[in-house]
């Protein structure tokens, strides 16, 4: 993992974030120069998963985020399988340590690279996060079985078949969050810009017995995704 500075250039500010200024509070104590607030806490973390028995690999990914930084990922925590996800994302998509996949400040910008071992296809995804996905992870939140005060701090991707890509940020037990605002487009082939020539998969290789004996009878895509 590598953490650069991007120098401040103001189109480009614009083109993340969809901003066409930034104001003179990015000189508070509580912000960055790029005029986002910084987080309460020293990191975030963020999951790849998968549906049961669909199998997905997230490969590399790339990060700018609020503090100016671009981060390039060259490697990835494991992509997990949801084995409670049958036919639909489930509502507690639970969490796991993570080793790599790490942010510092909040993130404007996602794209990664992925293998859909279902689709026998390589993907490029490229998320613009926005206000509310923002304001979630710096709001902190009560869990009143303990009296304890947590933040958000832990994002979750899931990965489906046809390419379909959510997001969504862990509630700790409670339901996870949805980020209906967060701008998704995925792309494959020719239209792949970081990913080009980007796979850890053999797609020649065919679908594991287990993979079989699950979509046995059932239509693609397994599910509403």
């Amino acid at each position: 993992m590598t953490r650069d500075k991007i120098i401040f250039i103001a189109p480009l500010l614009a083109l993340l974030t969809g901003c066409n200024s930034v104001s003179s509070q990015y000189a508070d104590s509580d912000k960055t120069e790029w005029g986002y607030k910084k987080l309460p806490y020293d990191e975030w973390k963020f999951l790849f998963i998968y549906p049961k028995a669909l199998p997905a690999l997230a490969t590399q990914a790339l990060m700018v985020d609020g503090e100016g930084y671009k981060t390039t990922y060259q490697y990835l925590d494991n992509t997990e399988p949801s084995q409670v996800s049958v036919g639909r994302w489930s509502d507690h998509l639970g969490a796991t340590e993570s080793y790599y996949n790490k942010g510092k400040a909040l993130p404007l910008m996602l794209r990664f690279c992925w293998d859909s071992i279902i689709d026998k296809k390589s993907y490029e995804t490229l998320i613009f996060f926005k206000k509310g996905t923002w304001e979630q992870m710096v709001t902190p939140y009560t869990d009143n079985r303990w009296n304890e005060t947590y933040y958000r701090s832990t994002m979750i991707i899931g990965l489906a078949p046809e390419g379909k890509v959510r997001v969504w940020l862990g509630d700790r037990g409670n339901p996870v969050v949805p980020q209906l605002d967060a701008k998704i487009t995925t792309v494959s082939g020719d239209k792949m810009k970081m990913c080009k020539g980007v796979t850890k998969s053999d797609f020649s290789y065919g679908y594991d017995e287990d993979i079989k004996e699950f979509i046995k009878d059932k239509t693609y895509p397994y599910g509403n995704w």
